[in-house]
């Protein structure tokens, strides 16, 4: 165990072996010669031996002063792998002041290795007493039911990288900073009316048929003007990113990939059916269950009951919209078995696809939802199911002949249901109840600043990600990534592989990679606010919500006009686009990162994660190409067996194998380029006094707990792993009495 800021024991011992010669050599008191004078002869005796006697001190302790100094600097080099190697400065930001007191309140391997033996998350670290398998005679609270609830807890307190993003994008809409830019104050006010239920709830229905009104009525209600389905269709996808009949897209194709250049392209698919469905993969066919279709049927006329249609009408129209929709959702299909078909990324232009489901008005409807932008009959376009598009022309055709259907318009009453679809999260809670209780959806309830955050995404993402870009560092994050993938090269390098073919095509991916970070545009804030120029952003969420949907239909039409690159902000692990490995802003938000926080903590727990993220994505099947995999996982697993003292006797599979080998080499790999970062800047601020590797192990250490997607494939705790890598390594010296001498054999 490191105590770099108690004595070494040679420091003790130099220690007492000067106080044991100043005691043997100090003259006597006078209490102790007697009480009687001294004489001349005395006096000078003693005038004598003063010289003497301070040059005996003065040389004991230059001495013991040497020998102090040899001992410190023989200790210093015994350990300056675990000791700054630089100027130490506690890091005193609110982060970092954050950090430390999360920090403190988990395990510390160095401080008490023996608790840390077999480290589980959710130990009681107080009472010195752990809720899982612990180390050879500690307490022991194990048994099955335990085991479930301590899984069931460990769930619920794993925070996935997705909800610490919305978190942060929560805390920037809330926070009171002062903004200049109009765009910005638009996505606050948007978010803040979400929050305003109280409002929401007062309004009831009344908004959506105010909206109804001004699409032309609804022959629910009797009063509908009928208009062309075509005409309204145009307006439900351009203002309210409404598709009833078919979904609009707006992306690549992944067929131009390896050329040096790409365009995006209009893309039409099947559209999200509103009814439940069953694939059937033996029939290879789309089906619906009666009872779905009734507990379907009861919602759709709870929906019109709120909207206050009258009893008369509402069987009649219900019934409509239930059989249209049950046509169009059978001849769906799920994106596996369009895969397979080939049905994706079909080519033609908009004259083609024309003349395959000549019932929608294609050049006009789409002239209408990307208006400005200039589209000819010429214009080619992405179709990924056009078994699907076909048909949905043929219903509704067929639907259009019929006598009973002329004047009632169901059509119409079908894209107005699917209005309300959309419109749903910005009315009363009524409406989204009825949704879950009818359809009985068995999920916990969001929490509605979520909820929030996720519809301000929507239509607010350029302005969230300014906010994320504004903040960024970027020259450090790109450092801690080049220096990631410095380590990984070398890490990858040093294997065992099967053969040296998937070793020369490994490395030659890996090598021709350019990494970056994932952003559109660098946009200025009078760019962002002649963006949102158009969007009056109020206190009414419905009105709101309903312009939101406006400006997200604008971001698609950007995309096309100006042919740029589409960004996730949502995404948080990195992908692969082409010979680009691209880093998404959301990987690079608190408590992950912060740019004042010590490198130790960046590189414990970013850089980990980042070396974590691109082992999963270059290498899903590493297992079966190189042998050094089930080395490494056998040899940490072994270290694990002993640990447990025998309660342990499973073996690992293949998978479980794998992701061993990719979390401890992506520790080792994280803290090889920490280490190389140490080099070329020895200085580093530090938390709680803690040395630089310690505290890289430790925040390493709490992240797994915080979150751990690949948990279900990880047979110990991440964490473990700091003991297996202290083993081996001269950096960090952790050691229990518990210990079994000797060291394995093995190195993992």
């Amino acid at each position: 165990m490191i105590m770099p800021e108690s004595p070494t024991e040679p420091e003790q011992q130099s220690s007492t072996q000067l106080d044991v010669l100043s005691q043997a050599e100090l003259p006597q008191s006078s209490s102790e010669l007697g009480q009687t004078g001294r004489s001349d002869e005395d006096e000078a005796t003693e005038t004598t031996q003063r010289p003497r006697l301070f040059t005996f001190l003065f040389g004991t302790f230059c001495l013991c002063a040497f020998l102090l100094g040899f001992v410190y600097i023989v200790r210093h080099l015994q350990t300056r792998g675990n000791r700054p190697l630089g100027l130490v400065r506690p890091c005193e930001s609110e982060a970092c002041l954050q950090t430390s007191t999360h920090l403190s309140k988990s395990a510390d391997p160095f401080t008490r290795p023996c608790d840390f033996y077999l480290f589980t998350c959710l130990s009681d670290w107080k009472n010195g007493r752990q809720r899982g398998p612990g180390p050879p005679g500690a307490p022991q609270e194990v048994s099955p039911s335990r085991q479930q609830v301590d899984r069931r807890l460990r769930e619920e307190k794993l925070t996935d990288r997705k909800t610490l993003l919305l978190q942060h994008l929560r805390d920037t809409l809330d926070s009171n900073d002062r903004v200049t830019s109009s765009a910005k104050q638009k996505a606050k006010m948007f978010y803040h009316s979400c929050l305003d239920t109280r409002s929401i709830e007062t309004a009831g229905a009344e908004p959506f048929l105010t909206l109804i009104q001004n699409l032309g009525g609804w022959a629910v209600s009797g009063q509908w003007n009928q208009t062309d389905f075509n005409s309204t269709l145009g307006l439900l996808m351009r203002n309210y990113g409404t598709f009833p009949f078919f979904n609009l897209l707006v992306g690549k194709d992944p067929n131009e990939s390896t050329l040096p250049t790409s365009r995006n392209y209009i893309q039409i698919d099947q559209p999200d059916p509103l009814l439940p469905i069953e694939w059937n993969s033996q029939l290879e066919k789309t089906e619906i269950k009666t009872e779905t279709t009734r507990l379907f049927y009861s919602m759709c006329n709870r929906y019109l009951a709120l909207l206050g249609a009258p009893m008369s009408s509402k069987m009649t129209h219900v019934g409509q919209f239930i059989s249209l929709s049950s046509k169009l959702a059978v001849v769906t299909t799920p994106l596996h078995y369009r895969l397979t078909k080939g049905q994706l990324y079909q080519r033609m232009t908009i004259r083609e696809l024309q003349s395959q489901a000549p019932m929608i008005d294609w050049l006009g409807c789409l002239q209408t939802a990307f208006k400005p932008v200039s589209l000819t009959a010429e214009e080619p376009v992405l179709v990924h199911n056009l078994p699907y598009i076909v048909k949905m022309s043929q219903t509704i055709s067929k639907l259009l002949k019929e006598p009973d259907y002329s004047n009632s318009g169901p059509l119409h009453t079908y894209m107005l249901f699917n209005l309300l679809h959309t419109m749903i999260p910005a009315l009363d809670s009524r409406f989204s109840d009825t949704g879950v209780k009818q359809v009985e959806q068995v999920e916990q309830a969001e929490p509605r600043w979520r909820r929030c955050v996720l519809e301000t995404e929507r239509g607010f993402d350029f302005v969230l990600e300014h906010f994320l870009n504004e903040r960024m560092a970027h020259a450090e994050v790109n450092e801690i990534i080049e220096n990631i993938m410095s380590s990984l090269k070398s890490k990858l390098h040093a294997l065992q592989w099967n053969s040296q073919k998937t070793q020369k095509a490994v490395t030659k991916k890996v090598h021709f990679l350019t990494p970056r970070l994932w952003t559109s545009k660098q946009t200025t804030e009078a760019e962002l606010d002649l963006f949102a120029a158009e969007i009056n952003v109020g206190t009414d969420f419905f009105w709101n919500y309903a312009q939101l949907l406006s400006l997200w239909q604008k971001r698609r039409i950007e995309l096309l006009e100006e042919q740029s690159e589409g960004t996730d902000l949502l995404s948080v692990s990195p992908v692969l686009k082409g010979n680009e490995l691209v880093f998404p802003l959301g990987m690079f938000v608190p408590p992950l990162f912060h740019p004042t926080y010590p490198r130790a903590i960046k590189y414990g727990v970013i850089g980990f994660l980042i070396a974590k993220d691109i082992l999963h994505l270059l290498l899903p099947d590493i297992h079966a190409h190189s042998a050094s995999v089930r080395q490494v996982s056998d040899c940490v697993w072994s270290h694990y067996l002993r640990a447990t003292d025998g309660s342990i006797t499973k073996s690992l599979s293949p998978t479980e194998q794998q992701e061993v080998w990719v979390q401890y080499s992506a520790l080792e790999i994280a803290l090889q380029a920490y280490q190389q970062s140490l080099k070329r800047d020895p200085n580093d601020t530090s938390l709680s006094g803690r040395s630089h590797t310690q505290l890289f192990l430790a925040a390493f250490s709490q992240i797994n707990c915080d979150s751990d997607p690949y948990r279900d494939s990880m047979p110990l705790e991440p964490s473990f792993l700091v003991k297996v890598l202290c083993a081996k390594s001269e950096l960090c010296r952790l050691h229990c009495a518990k210990d079994k001498p000797p060291r394995l054999s093995k190195s993992c």
